[in-house]
């Protein structure tokens, strides 16, 4: 239960990050694009056609999608989490 609760705390972090640099005027041009392609792939129908896949992609997946474009961002924008 406490790698659950971290995971949570780390991508809840990681969504923080992304909101924030989202609205910041110095968001690298591949940001608005790749977060799209993340987002369809979160509700992808397949993840009601397959329910158990749906679940491990949307648990899984995702949030190391989300992790890497964090980590992608430049260093004045992974520190807004900080602020």
């Amino acid at each position: 239960m406490k790698k659950f609760a971290l995971l949570w705390k780390v991508f809840k972090g990681d969504l923080r990050v992304l909101w924030y640099a989202l609205q910041h005027p110095d968001r690298p041009g591949w940001l608005i694009p790749v977060l799209a392609l993340v987002t369809l792939y979160a509700i992808d129908p397949f993840n009601v056609a397959v329910p158990f896949v749906g679940i491990v992609d949307d648990g899984v997946l995702v949030p190391m999608a989300l992790h890497l474009m964090v980590r992608c961002l430049p260093i004045e924008l992974q520190h807004l989490r900080r602020r």
